[in-house]
């Protein structure tokens, strides 16, 4: 690298040559083929190993299969292998020259609709499959609206089972245009369909002969060539402390750093930054990450920040930059995904952790319930079953250093927490924040 290139033009660069793994989740109705189809990345891009794939043959055959079961790859729990279905999210990893890539494989069945937005809440990217045979479903579209309603900047259709239509060129045709149509009401940036055959492999790593009308990228070739670098928030900094580090050794007794996860902008030494909310400002001496220290961080990079000056940060404190900090707000308005089989009600309290930071909260008031089969609007509601999507307003006891949900998802997100069980109860989005 140059020596006359400048920081920013270093962060930059960094940022662009460094972001080579991709976050995807896929989702769908019961029986598309989700688990098959990622047993066929992991075949064809040669990601698994010759015993596992031996495994998986003798069980297949065992059951008196004439085809090697792909989904026994993904399924991993008894339950999941003796139903047939995903009930748990299944995370998977892999790679290509490409690019990196953490799976998750999440439920299609709805009464695992949490497990689904906990898979999705971190992707990059959302893979939505559909059978061939049955169309659009209102699974489908289910899931296409919670990766909607969790800004997932790009999602995929897979229009999977396409043997079993003939590979139908008409078939695929009706399919995406009924989607593209009801993606129209959704926030959806970035949207490409693809006809596929997990179980043959058919568009899947390798371009299939059988679908020569279609002219698009193969999966693969899209997973391995989507832009996801620019998805980040580069602008504004925001670093929650997750660990005050004070070495006991003799030889670093003078250390002192915060460790904890960029969640937004490029940190650089020299910045001038402010410490919330106690609003203590100063400057960065330097950036740790390991036993080395580095030029940036940016995210989502783990890493530890040193201070010019001795000021008093602590565990759920964030450093931000002066002139770019997010407001501290004790009033959350929020859309939340409820998982608990007890109802939410109104004038609940529970515990809420956003990023580093542990507070109470109390919902004030249920605004609306969210048909997310029809994205109806429910005001007459009175409370918020397990899997439903409501719209609250929520007072919490510690102010919350946080952005719109839609400017930063790291930020702009919580979880609820039954404080009698310690059991998370609920996943939100900040639809207002700095």
């Amino acid at each position: 690298m140059a020596e006359n290139i400048t920081a920013g033009e270093q962060a930059v660069e960094n940022v662009t040559t460094n972001m080579d793994l991709l976050r995807f989740a896929t989702a769908g109705s019961v029986d598309d083929g989700k688990s098959t189809l990622i047993g066929r990345l992991l075949l064809d891009s040669k990601s698994i190993f010759e015993d596992q794939l031996e495994a998986v043959e003798t069980t297949s055959k065992g059951k008196g299969y004439d085809y090697t079961d792909l989904a026994l790859l993904t399924d991993g729990l008894r339950s999941e292998r003796e139903q047939g279905i995903t009930i748990d999210v299944a995370y998977r990893y892999f790679a290509t020259p490409a690019r990196k890539f953490i799976i998750a494989d999440t439920p299609g069945h709805v009464q695992y609709t949490r497990n689904m937005v906990t898979g999705a809440s971190t992707a990059d990217l959302g893979l939505v499959l559909v059978d061939a045979r049955q169309g659009l479903t209102e699974q489908s579209r289910r899931h296409a609206v919670i990766l909607s309603l969790l800004r997932v900047p790009h999602l995929v259709l897979a229009v999977n089972k396409m043997d079993l239509v003939d590979f139908s060129e008409e078939v695929y045709d009706k399919i995406q245009a009924e989607f593209t149509q009801f993606a129209t009401k959704l926030n959806i940036p970035d949207l490409e369909v693809i006809p596929i055959s997990a179980l043959q492999g058919d568009n899947v790593v390798n371009r299939s002969e059988n679908m020569a009308w279609y002219s698009g990228p193969t999966l693969m070739h899209h997973l391995e060539n989507v832009h996801v670098a620019s998805d980040r928030d580069l602008v504004d900094t925001r670093f929650p402390v997750q660990y005050v580090v004070r070495p006991k050794s003799e030889e670093h007794h003078d250390y002192r750093g915060y460790a904890g996860q960029v969640a937004g902008g490029v940190l650089k030494p020299g910045d001038e930054v402010v410490v919330l909310p106690s609003g203590m400002t100063s400057r960065i001496a330097g950036i740790d990450l390991y036993d080395q220290e580095i030029e940036e961080a940016f995210p989502p990079m783990s890493v530890t920040v040193r201070l010019e000056d001795d000021v008093d940060v602590s565990r759920g404190d964030t450093i931000a930059r002066v002139k770019n900090a997010p407001k501290p707000s004790q009033d959350i308005d929020a859309m939340i995904c409820w998982m608990a089989t007890t109802p939410l009600r109104p004038r609940q309290k529970l515990a809420i952790k956003h990023t580093t930071r542990n507070a109470r909260a109390l919902v004030k008031d249920i605004q609306y319930r969210l048909d997310i089969n029809t994205l109806h609007r429910d005001q007459e509601t009175k409370e918020i079953g397990v899997n439903e999507i409501a719209r609250v307003q929520l007072r919490t006891t510690t102010p919350l250093l946080c952005d719109a949900y839609a400017q930063n998802r790291t930020t702009g997100s919580f979880i609820l927490i039954d404080e009698n069980t310690g059991v998370t109860v609920g996943a939100g989005m900040i639809n207002t924040g700095n």
